[in-house]
């Protein structure tokens, strides 16, 4: 791709799974079920589920308009939208976004396929709980191997956007996603079929009032956010390469239908069998590579499930770096005019580097912090707790006060056979809704 031939996606149902692959990822499979254990279950899901509806639904949508109606990668599309102004630097903020989170994701998605790696190796089998977390700590620290597997990574990810839109990511998250829910679903029946596993299930959706905690229903709305990838870019770029045949809300509602459901199959894939086999919900970050594996090797044909399950998880986390991958690319094909091979190799190294950097942090650079947190942690809360939020919050403040009404009309109404008549309410929502509840959840997140 160069400047002058952008793409775009071929079918309605290419739109649909490469942005539910984008949406879908670590955070739906890993880190929703520690939230969710964390916070008390029922009463988590209940506002996670009104986030979604209330926040992350208009909150997509709004990227969606200024993705379509500009058909440019994230910087030129508020040129485009908005010229003459420093709205730019909004999309501008959305690359650096992208950029930093995708310096420490390919680690994680590195940490998956290494798990599925040593699943399928059958390594993964007959230890102890205390054993388990022994593996993790010790691979983290290790100089070579996550280094091995995040370059592997990015090279994968690599091939596949350098492919373009159609051949590339579309193509492959037409393949990906199907399996991804029929791996869901057949993990989840498994789980729910073990001794007890009604209890996991009861712990899921029976709403316990007492449960409610302030910090939980923010953890939920963050969790919404985080989830959906909003405010890093990743929807304005995929959004660009929609064809007038998509129609925004229900796109957006399909795909925030089918991340939610996501993360609810995730919970019935694991909250069943923690419960059946007597272990605790609340066992934070380190549930899907030190405790499941636990769990994997008690159940019949342990093995075989513990590869569905890496493979899963590797899929949701290299759909999503896809498409942190694209919004960073999209950008540098469009900005200095080059091949989309040549950006790619370009942006392969740079992220590679960077990824080493933060892999390392866990071992040999671990006494290398900054404000007395790791450089890993430092990239991660630097994303999520400070840069997301503000893009999450100008965004939506740039569409419901600076942009044409007309462009809005428009875009809301295309290939629609109902007109749109709740663009009052909706406006209301982009000008002070969203950016209140998300501004609500920085201030906690920092006082935190």
């Amino acid at each position: 791709m160069t400047k002058g031939d952008r793409g775009h996606f071929a079918t309605k149902f290419g739109v649909l799974m490469a942005t539910v692959g984008s949406a879908v990822g670590l955070g739906n499979i890993w880190r929703f079920p520690y939230q969710m254990g964390m916070n008390g279950g029922a009463a988590f899901l209940i506002v996670y589920i009104l986030a979604v509806f209330l926040v992350g639904i208009p909150a997509m949508v709004a990227e969606f308009i200024i993705g379509r109606e500009s058909h440019k990668n994230t910087v030129d599309a508020f040129n485009a939208v908005a010229p003459g102004t420093h709205w730019n630097l909004l999309g501008y903020l959305g690359v650096i976004t992208g950029g930093i989170i995708s310096c420490y994701y390919c680690v994680v998605v590195g940490w998956t396929l290494y798990y599925l790696y040593i699943s399928a190796s059958n390594s993964l089998v007959g230890y102890s709980p205390e054993q388990y977390n022994a593996i993790f700590n010790h691979f983290v620290v290790n100089p070579y191997i996550p280094t091995l597997f995040l370059v592997l990574v990015i090279v994968i990810t690599g091939v596949i956007v350098s492919r373009g839109v159609q051949n590339g990511i579309e193509r492959m998250s037409k393949i990906m996603m199907p399996m991804l829910f029929i791996l869901l679903i057949a993990l989840g029946i498994n789980s729910c079929m073990m001794p007890n596993a009604f209890q996991g299930l009861k712990f899921m959706f029976v709403y316990d009032a007492s449960k409610l905690t302030f910090d939980g229903a923010m953890d939920a709305i963050g969790q919404a956010f985080y989830s959906l990838s909003l405010g890093m870019g990743c929807l304005i770029t995929y959004s660009s390469y929609f064809k007038d045949n998509v129609n925004l809300p229900k796109t957006a509602s399909q795909i925030a239908i089918v991340d939610l459901l996501v993360a609810v199959l995730s919970g019935i894939m694991i909250f069943p069998a923690l419960f059946s086999l007597g272990m605790q919900p609340d066992e934070g970050a380190g549930l899907v590579f030190k405790v499941l594996p636990s769990v994997f090797s008690q159940m019949a044909l342990g093995s075989v499930w513990a590869v569905m399950f890496y493979v899963l998880l590797f899929i949701a986390a290299l759909t999503s770096f896809m498409s942190l991958y694209e919004v960073i690319i999209s950008f540098v094909v469009e900005k200095f005019n080059i091949t989309r091979v040549r950006a790619c190799i370009i942006m392969s190294a740079i992220f590679a580097v960077m990824g080493i950097v933060n892999s390392l942090s866990f071992g040999v650079l671990s006494d290398l912090t900054i404000f007395g947190n790791s450089i890993f942690d430092t990239f991660d809360y630097l994303s999520t707790t400070i840069l997301l939020p503000f893009g999450g919050i100008f965004t939506s403040l740039f569409v419901g006060w600076r942009l044409d009404r007309k462009v809005i009309n428009t875009q809301l109404n295309i290939n629609s056979p109902f007109k749109f008549k709740a663009i009052k309410v909706y406006i209301f929502f982009l000008r002070f809704i969203i950016p209140i509840a998300i501004l609500t959840m920085f201030v906690f997140s920092i006082i935190n």
